[in-house]
């Protein structure tokens, strides 16, 4: 059941997926472009604005508006984001790649991994500069409705996360900077999310060209996932990695979706699916649940203490 979504909204979402041929060839054009140039993608991030992200979110028919979208996305790039970033240099985004709208906040916890293997290493350095060009990616699309990165918690939210997964005990922390292994199971709670947050947006996405680069983005989060995956399942954290998988299924409604990376039988799991191979989706609602840690219809929690910004930050009830 999609709580923050009725149905009507995903069927008027759908059946207004059009777009113009000069906004596709002007979006087209200034994705295109690299350093300098990428400010191009304001051009269009205007007209964004005007689809309605102030106020409402809603856009001209009633249905969410594209900049919502978006700007929930950029939400969860931001914590990707500062987590890889100060995994691997121990600093997070500029100044330049966190102003917005909404309230700027700030980032608790983070420090280098001291990583034990080479492609360890070197998979975490390559997410952490996909997560960061993500960011710049919406930002620069959204232009000036773009939102500001919102406070954000690597350190207690960790700790509430595995306690309430049963990897820790009560009184214990988890610290996913403390080594590799803990940092994969950080890691572990992001990707996986990511990738059923991008599929559950999609039907919401009115423009072809904005959902194109969505279905990008979905597929690297995708990418990142199987190597999180992989790395986990090859250093024997199956037992914690399904803990974590239970937990999050706790959150995000009574549906029994969430995978670990074994099956049933002791089997490798490496990809989540369903039975015809495609992997599931979760509402936005869905998505805030779990990186908001509470099953309950909220604003605010766990890796996003003061809540998310932009229209789309209220968690579903599933409690």
């Amino acid at each position: 059941m999609f709580h923050g979504f009725t149905s009507k909204f995903l069927n008027d979402s759908i059946e207004r997926s059009t777009e113009s041929g000069m906004d596709r060839r002007r979006f087209l054009r200034a994705a295109g472009l690299t350093g300098a140039g990428v400010a191009g993608l304001g051009l269009l991030g205007a007209g964004i604005a005007s689809a309605g992200e102030e106020g409402s979110g809603e856009g001209d028919d009633g249905g969410v508006s594209d900049a919502a979208v978006l700007n929930f996305a950029l939400n969860l790039e931001y914590l990707e984001a500062e987590f890889y970033l100060r995994a691997v240099t121990g600093d997070g985004l500029k100044d330049s790649q966190i102003d917005g709208k909404g309230e700027l906040g700030g980032v608790t916890g983070g420090y280098p991994v001291k990583f034990e293997t080479r492609i360890g290493r070197q998979y975490a350095e390559e997410i952490a500069q996909d997560e960061r060009a993500h960011v710049d990616f919406l930002r620069a699309a959204l232009g000036d409705a773009k939102v500001a990165r919102p406070e954000i918690d690597l350190q207690a939210a960790f700790t509430a996360a595995a306690q309430a997964a049963g990897v820790i005990g009560k009184g214990e922390t988890f610290d996913p900077f403390k080594d590799e292994t803990s940092f994969l199971l950080g890691a572990f709670i992001f990707e996986d999310v990511g990738v059923t947050a991008y599929k559950g947006a999609a039907p919401l996405v009115s423009n072809k060209t904005f959902l194109e680069a969505a279905a990008g983005i979905l597929a690297v989060e995708a990418y990142h996932a199987g190597l999180v995956r992989t790395l986990l399942l090859q250093g024997g954290g199956a037992e914690a990695v399904g803990k974590i998988s239970d937990a999050r299924d706790s959150l995000d409604g009574p549906s029994d979706l969430d995978q670990g990376i074994v099956d049933g039988n002791g089997n490798a799991n490496i990809v989540p699916a369903d039975e015809n191979s495609i992997a599931f989706s979760r509402t936005p609602g869905q998505v805030l649940n779990i990186v908001y840690l509470n099953p309950e219809a909220v604003t605010s929690g766990g890796f996003f203490p003061a809540g998310v910004n932009g229209a789309v930050n209220t968690s579903d009830a599933n409690g």
